[in-house]
């Protein structure tokens, strides 16, 4: 027995209008009479009406701005910091059945972490390891998230900003560091000198008429420069030793 004609038209457009298309990077979540009932691969797929649905979710990366956060550290300094999360949907089933919202979900949670990890540190801790504690927000909002199908791939700590009077307090203590750096190494450099110096000095004592020597090589090196006056200084006992001479 031959179905009419109006009934095949029926049915042909039921499946028609049923068609869903599901990209390379999307996976469908299907639901039977409001029960789960698959996994729509790329491609098409037929939903049937009225007993079918289904949500797409998107398998790609996705990055999250985690907005300003004010924290406290442990030294009791106040910040604001803020941060991006990227992550990628890893169970489709997961992130439709487990949380309502998977995106507001993890990005309120990350807040929340955020904050807690500032406060657990100090504040010369925030800007020396910022690479450390963005792993271990990761790790702990991985954890969390994992449940709901989700895996973070990463976090990065874009900005740390510091009140006003802090910043000058910071500034002045570089710029004490930097005063030390040179008084240190000013010292060391005249230490240096001194010993070349003291030593030079030995060499020329332990050697006769080396001092002597040294004094003419001076006395000749000044006396290129005829804008120059030479002032040569005689010891007072030599002056005595010559008017010892001259008495009779």
């Amino acid at each position: 027995m031959e179905l009419p004609i109006a009934v095949l038209a029926v049915i042909l457009f039921i499946i028609i209008s049923g068609i869903r298309q599901i990209n390379q990077y999307e996976r469908g979540v299907r639901f039977t009479m409001g029960k789960f009932s698959g996994i729509m691969s790329p491609g098409w797929s037929v939903i049937i009406p009225v007993f079918q649905s289904y949500q797409k979710v998107d398998m790609r990366t996705k990055a999250i701005d985690v907005p300003d956060q004010n924290a406290i550290t442990r030294d009791n300094v106040s910040v604001q910091v803020n941060a991006v999360i990227y992550y990628k949907v890893s169970d489709a089933e997961k992130a439709i059945i487990e949380v309502e919202d998977f995106r507001y979900a993890i990005s309120q949670y990350a807040q929340t972490t955020m904050r807690n990890i500032v406060g657990e540190v100090t504040l010369d801790e925030l800007l020396s390891g910022r690479d450390r504690i963005a792993d271990r927000i990761r790790e702990i909002v991985e954890k969390e998230t994992g449940a709901w199908g989700l895996t973070v791939q990463n976090v990065e700590l874009k900005d740390v900003s510091l009140p006003e009077d802090m910043q000058r307090t910071i500034a002045k203590q570089a710029e004490a560091e930097r005063e030390k750096r040179a008084v240190i190494i000013n010292s060391e450099g005249e230490l240096a000198a001194a010993q070349n110096v003291s030593q030079a000095a030995k060499m020329l004592s332990e050697v006769p008429g080396a001092l002597h020597l040294r004094t003419l090589q001076s006395i000749n090196d000044i006396s290129s420069d005829k804008s120059n006056t030479i002032v040569f200084t005689v010891p007072l006992e030599i002056l005595k030793a010559i008017e010892g001479f001259k008495k009779p």
